[in-house]
């Protein structure tokens, strides 16, 4: 009997997800229309994705990526929906293709660009700002490049000035706060490499 219910749960699961995909996707293409972010086709949306734009800033989104804004979208949890963002006048946060994000925050003072492939686990936070413009203590913003096919675990933060090499994948907590090359393992706080990748 648990069995059957077990299964009844995953199928409605299932059937909530595909109706989830088509439910959202109207919403979130007025609203990346509202606030002129540029979005291909092909994306699916689960949940509700906040974008914002300031002036004369730019927001350009690929084909065929995935936003998990919901916590049915992604079973290890989202705490909160994906957020795209630019915070400054002429800022600019390009996204390649076959991305994913579940419940990402990408902010974005200066410019942040996302490769082919990248892949960011729950609740990570990318950003090229102290988002302290009126303390001079905070320095200055500093654009984030992340290459194809980078892996972000759960939780991590990339920070400004950070740019990391391709096929690279980042453990989970992980805080990123310098360059990391490509085909690697990084992880932990300062995150360091851990080991090459064939």
């Amino acid at each position: 009997m648990v069995h059957k219910s077990n299964s009844l749960a995953h199928y409605c699961n299932v059937a909530w997800k595909r109706f989830s995909k088509y439910f959202w996707l109207l919403p979130n293409v007025l609203t990346a229309w509202w606030w002129g972010v540029n979005l291909g086709s092909k994306n699916r949306f689960y949940g509700k994705t906040v974008f914002r734009t300031e002036p004369d800033s730019i927001i350009s989104i690929g084909n065929n990526s995935c936003f998990n804004s919901s916590h049915r979208s992604n079973l290890i949890g989202v705490f909160s929906p994906c957020m795209i963002s630019t915070i400054a006048r002429r800022a600019e946060i390009h996204i390649g293709n076959n991305c994913g994000f579940s419940g990402t925050v990408i902010g974005a003072a200066l410019s942040i660009k996302l490769g082919n492939g990248v892949r960011c686990g729950a609740n990570t936070m990318i950003t090229d700002s102290d988002w302290h413009s009126d303390d001079p203590r905070s320095g200055k913003d500093a654009p984030v490049v992340i290459d194809d096919n980078v892996w972000l675990g759960y939780g991590v933060k990339v920070l400004k000035g950070v740019h990391i090499g391709e096929n690279t994948v980042i453990g989970a907590g992980s805080v990123v706060t310098h360059d990391i090359p490509a085909n690697v393992v990084a992880a932990g706080n300062p995150c360091k490499v851990i080991k090459g990748l064939n």
